[in-house]
């Protein structure tokens, strides 16, 4: 089995839907640090797992400096990124969602 993992920071805003009353339910932002994990028992043509500039394209260019809120259908807490963020990522088994230092959310495909 080959392995990858690449960290990539964001920045980008969200607000959350509780229930319950909690200060998350304004608007408000983050410096995310989004680690995803990507595995295959076979490399691809090119020699990789998944390439990284791909798995950077779609982290970055989805979320960074941008309103979470808009992106997913769902509310977007730490865990509903990561898992959004594995089912877009070809080869995807695992991604960590830090919102802020002692708050990281795990995704893990079974």
């Amino acid at each position: 089995m080959y392995y990858v993992q690449k960290t990539i920071e964001i920045s980008a805003a969200h607000n959350l839907m509780l229930s319950y009353e909690s200060k998350c339910e304004h608007l408000h932002g983050h410096n995310w640090i989004i680690v995803v994990y990507c595995r295959a028992k076979e490399l691809n043509q090119d020699g990789m797992v998944t390439d990284f500039t791909h798995i950077k394209r779609v982290v970055k260019d989805t979320f960074d400096h941008q309103y979470i809120n808009e992106i997913l259908d769902v509310n977007p807490s730490a865990e509903n990124i990561a898992r959004w963020i594995c089912d877009h990522v070809e080869n995807c088994y695992k991604v960590s969602v830090q919102e802020s230092e002692g708050n990281v959310a795990i995704y893990e495909r079974d």
